[in-house]
């Protein structure tokens, strides 16, 4: 595959699924002291990463979740927000200024904190009550957290009662890596035939649901638009109609997420319609991919980082493609705002 390394992916997505002890720890800890709600804290791609988790709990548990942008949280004053709070902040530096504010917010309240983060000694991990750390970089960051997630907030929903197939869950995810490097490579033809297609598309449409919509969301704004400078919409499926259908034209680049949760539907329909009025439709179905030794009931979890691990091949071919690498900016870190 190109510029892929099966040995770092699998050092990446195993150093994740090796905090496993450390995060039954931690959670069967905080179970102890207690807790009332959950907020799920982060800015960009990181609180991205957090929708389907946030959907995940709140079709799965009992427990109130809520996922929040971090710099909006801290001038919210939301009243769910107290001492009997569990908060989980992710950033994979550490250091990005508004998730450090939300953890200094939430921490000054008495809520319980976890950072998510790659790196120990920066302000994520410093703060924080129990900092979670595995090295990653960017082109592989995503699949780390979401493992990571997969351990916290599915044992979270067991020790509440809600989730009794943990153990056998987290011992599939064991084997998750490989089958996700086999997705890869099924889907590596299909994503540089998109990018030898689409390298000069001026435009795009992203649409997810459910557990896929935070992928919508973060591949338009966090790869699109932010390191290929290609205008992009991220659409949920369940409000296409109520708008965004008007813009669709025969020429206008559709992107369809598809998962396997209790949403399908929602992108069944757009689908529908996309096929009669674009000829430009591009379809990421997580059904095609087959997982071996993964239990179908865990599928609809799973969708999110099968998901992701696609689009990051998309990624990779669109930067050679289009010759614009996935790492520079213009102001991004790089001027003052």
């Amino acid at each position: 595959m190109l510029n892929f390394s099966r040995e770092k992916y699998l050092k990446v997505t195993g150093g994740a699924i090796e905090l496993r002890e450390e995060i039954e720890r931690v959670v069967d800890k905080i179970y102890e002291k207690g807790f009332k709600n959950l907020f799920l804290i982060g800015s960009g791609g990181a609180v991205a990463t957090f929708y389907p988790f946030e959907y995940i709990v709140n079709s799965t548990s009992t427990i109130p979740a809520y996922a929040e942008i971090a710099a909006e949280f801290v001038l919210q004053n939301h009243k769910q927000l107290s001492e009997e709070s569990l908060v989980i902040l992710s950033s994979l530096s550490g250091t990005t200024e508004e998730t450090v504010a939300a953890a200094k917010y939430c921490k000054e309240r008495g809520a319980t904190t976890i950072g998510i983060t790659g790196e120990y000694n920066k302000p994520l991990a410093d703060i924080v009550d129990f900092p979670l750390v595995n090295f990653a970089e960017n082109d592989f960051a995503s699949d780390s957290n979401q493992l990571v997630l997969f351990h916290l907030i599915f044992r979270l929903m067991h020790k509440n009662g809600d989730f009794p197939e943990y153990e056998r869950f987290a011992t599939q995810l064991e084997i998750l890596p490989e089958k996700l490097i086999e997705a890869k490579e099924r889907f590596e033809p299909k994503a540089e035939a998109f990018a030898i297609v689409y390298k000069d598309e001026p435009y795009h449409m992203v649409v997810g649901s459910g557990t896929t919509w935070g992928r919508a969301y973060s591949y338009a704004m966090c790869v699109l638009e932010e390191m290929q400078w290609i205008k992009t919409k991220s659409i949920h499926a369940a409000e296409f109609f109520h708008g965004t259908l008007e813009l669709v034209e025969e020429n206008t680049s559709m992107i369809l997420l598809k998962g396997e949760d209790e949403t399908r539907p929602l992108m069944n329909r757009v689908e529908r319609f996309a096929e009669q009025y674009t000829k430009k439709l591009t379809v990421l179905d997580t059904k095609d991919y087959a997982l071996e030794g993964i239990s179908l009931e865990f599928r609809k979890y799973l969708s999110p980082i099968v998901t992701s691990t696609l689009l990051q091949r998309l990624s990779v071919h669109l930067e050679d493609k289009r010759n614009h690498s996935l790492e520079i900016r213009r102001y991004y870190r790089t001027v003052a705002y």
